[in-house]
């Protein structure tokens, strides 16, 4: 039997990367999944990695209808939610403040910081009901401030950490856990759209999507007194880390 035996999680962003190995690894622990993104084919291919215990419900989660109507149809086919997996979002190549144009400011900060925000708000007062947890996904942007991610997605996902935090301050009361995970570099398909391909022996050294997935694992299967309010995580050859190293060297 599973860690997560009996428990009920949806898991958003489920088509690819963070949140695919996320769902998988959760069912594998037993947990039934509800999976939730824009498009229906990349969830059904997670569902089959998972099998004919996973639930698909595409949804636009910038869109505050269809974000209810997914929880309904979530809460409808579990009767409840124990653990949320918030992880839906994206960037765009033409990120920097000289390069940004107002439709893609305006598609991130939809997608790092709305989308997340109407599911939380949804989501919240049945995990009061069952004492529930809800992780978010944010970034390494979320915590530092560099140029690589830009402007909008930085300050996207710093209001992310910033949410997650809120509602600790709000709804522990009731039982809520709330956890931001701020990964470093991972190696997902949301690699192939910054302005520059990366080489594969630099993905190689990345994290993976199933190390994130652990760390949410981690988080959901503490016992109920505590709270992993923020997890930081990144790769050992850290390539912020290794080129002001570098810097420093040069003097």
């Amino acid at each position: 039997m599973g860690a997560l035996a009996g428990r009920r999680a949806w898991v958003t962003g489920a088509g690819s990367g963070i949140g695919r190995a996320t769902a998988v690894l959760l069912a594998a622990e037993g947990a039934r999944v509800a999976l939730t993104g824009r498009r229906r084919a990349p969830l059904e291919e997670t569902a089959a990695l998972i099998g004919p215990s996973a639930l698909v419900f595409p949804a636009d989660l910038t869109d505050p209808a269809q974000v209810e109507a997914a929880r309904d149809a979530v809460l409808a086919a579990f009767g409840g939610l124990d653990l949320v997996v918030s992880n839906a979002g994206a960037n765009a190549p033409n990120r920097s403040w000289s390069a940004i144009d107002a439709a893609t400011v305006t598609m991130i900060m939809e997608a790092d910081l709305k989308a997340p925000f109407l599911v939380a708000r949804a989501v919240l007062p049945d995990l009061r009901s069952s004492r529930g947890i809800i992780v978010h996904v944010a970034s390494w942007a979320g915590r530092f401030v560099g140029a690589l991610p830009g402007p909008a997605y930085t300050a996207a996902k710093h209001g992310l950490v910033a949410l997650s935090h809120s509602l600790n301050l709000e709804a522990c009361r009731d039982g809520v856990r709330s956890c931001v995970i701020e990964p470093g570099e991972v190696d997902t398909p949301i690699l192939d759209r910054r302005p520059i391909p990366l080489p594969a022996d630099v993905r190689a050294r990345m994290l993976k999507p199933e190390d994130v997935a652990q760390a949410i694992l981690f988080v959901a299967t503490r016992p109920p007194h505590v709270c992993i309010n923020e997890i930081l995580l990144s790769p050992t050859a850290n390539r912020g880390y290794l080129a002001e190293a570098e810097a420093a060297a040069q003097g």
